[in-house]
């Protein structure tokens, strides 16, 4: 199967590149993929800057190993789409993937680049290709304010109008139930799949309590900051939170949002002297192992939320507490997907204060909150949530078989099907279908699944069950170890 991934993509600077990044490295280890990565050209990054404030230059970028990328768009340009089309074109892949936010072809202050970008998913489909994409935010669920847009009626509209180009692609996929159920009932989608954000390794390792607290106890807040990523409430806590636990450390990572240069040294900038706070700026991805398993606990302290949160699930990787502001969307994902945490009121830092030090108080609370967290990140890898893209496009593959056969003339039709019938169905779980829909209070009458629950009446799940027990096995394994560790050797 060939696959173009439309992203953008390391080392560009532009939101979700690590999250594409991840998704690639899945698709490389499976040979029966082909993938080609569609990315932005590579450009000067004044807000992705090192901890020194250093602004990355697009002459000091080289392309990661391994990859096959085509940087044929420009982040801002008007002719996006004809390029991306064009390149399609001649690459003629089995599938489209689009992983986007609304701003990932342009930013608000650019609207018209930002919606001819977001047309291209409509064009790649009416030009006959299958086109699948991974929505990481709808525009009903962001606060503006918040956000800082200016002209909110008139950005609704042309949001409005952008939305419905996208769901003009034969599936999207998002990752809250609150987003699959706004389209649906606003705009009368019927190709919406609820999917799983994930967790970046494809085997966690267990989370090691030694590194954490021996001397110092890491608070970690990493993010694009600059818009609803805000810190000023975190920088008012902190200094509550060192009058109750003397050994805490504060480190503060990630670039500034791309419309907001300049956002994390202003805050630095302003904090007294003396304060055992680190700003790190932009993290290279092969640092974030050590990063995050030095950590106790990481912090998101937003104003507002536009989806599931990337830091929240390499907390789960990792195996690390969560203290983030209550945010419907942000309590949408923790229930959802299990995750132990504990809510803030937005914006006051006295309740951020508390619920920080309560945690670093309390070694039973910290080990029960990153036992619980990891058992969640074990069981949505990025391998797992790959793997059920995979099924989806593979579906539609089939689906696509069928409908050519229905058209052949009726002896070829009969050859087809008996050709098929001796293939391995697809691996549809049909009761994990049923309880989704009937929790989100839809019946099938579209007949989509979400992704990760994917079904089709008419397949069998024998393989189905011996994959997932095979799953199960391993997540076992690993929460066994996590649980009772091999005894170290006496020196």
């Amino acid at each position: 199967m060939r696959i173009c991934l439309v992203a953008t993509f390391p080392p560009s600077g532009r939101q979700l590149n690590e999250y594409a990044f991840h998704i690639a490295r899945e698709l490389q280890r499976n040979d029966e993929v082909e993938l080609i990565i569609l990315a932005d050209e590579l450009d000067d990054y004044d807000f992705a800057t090192d901890g020194n404030g250093k602004a990355t230059k697009a002459d000091q970028l080289s392309e990661l190993p391994g990859f096959n990328v085509i940087r044929c768009w420009k982040f801002g340009g008007l002719a996006t789409p004809v390029r991306l089309l064009k390149t399609i074109r001649q690459l003629k892949p089995d599938v489209v993937w689009y992983n986007l936010v609304f701003s990932s072809f342009a930013t608000p202050a650019n609207p018209v680049a930002a919606f001819a970008g977001l047309s291209a998913p409509a064009l790649t489909r009416a030009a006959g290709f299958f086109t699948h994409i991974t929505l990481h935010h709808i525009i009903e669920h962001v606060d503006f304010s918040a956000a800082g847009v200016r002209r909110e009626k008139l950005f609704r509209v042309g949001t409005n109008l952008a939305t419905k180009a996208l769901l003009r692609a034969h599936s999207v996929s998002v990752l809250l139930p609150g987003y699959r159920h706004t389209l649906v009932s606003k705009y009368s989608a019927r190709n919406v799949l609820l999917g799983t954000h994930g967790t970046f390794a494809s085997v966690p390792s267990p989370p090691d309590f030694s590194k954490r607290g021996n001397p110092y106890h890491r608070i970690l807040a990493i993010g694009h900051w600059g818009t609803y990523k805000r810190l000023e409430t975190l920088m008012e806590a902190f200094p509550k939170v060192l009058e109750k636990v003397p050994n805490a450390r504060l480190i503060v990572a990630g670039a500034n949002h791309h419309t907001k240069a300049g956002y994390w040294e202003s805050i630095r900038d302003a904090q007294p002297a003396g304060l055992p706070i680190e700003f790190r700026g932009y993290v290279p991805e092969e640092v974030i192992p050590e990063l995050f398993q030095s950590t106790s606990i990481v912090v998101m302290p937003y104003d507002s939320a536009t989806g599931s949160s990337g830091p929240a699930h390499q907390a789960c990787e990792f195996g690390i507490p969560i203290v983030c502001a209550d945010i419907e969307d942000l309590r949408g994902m923790a229930t959802g997907e299990g995750m132990a945490v504990r809510f803030h009121k937005k914006g006051d830092a006295d309740d951020l204060a508390k619920h920080l030090i309560d945690i670093l108080q309390s070694p039973e609370l910290q080990r029960q909150m990153a036992e619980h967290n990891f058992e969640a990140g074990v069981e949505m890898t990025m391998t797992s949530v790959v793997k059920n893209y995979l099924r989806w496009f593979e579906l539609h593959k089939c689906k696509k078989a069928i409908r050519n056969a229905a058209a052949l003339p009726g002896p070829r039709r009969a050859w087809l099907r008996a050709l098929r019938a001796s293939e391995v169905a697809p691996n549809w779980d049909l009761h994990a279908m049923l309880l989704a829909q009937r929790k989100d209070g839809m019946d099938d009458r579209h007949g989509i699944a979400p992704v990760g629950n994917h079904t089709h009446m008419e397949d069998a799940a024998a393989q189905f069950g011996r994959d997932r027990s095979h799953a199960s096995k391993e997540n076992g394994r690993i929460l066994g170890e996590m649980r009772n560790p091999a005894p170290t050797a006496e020196p």
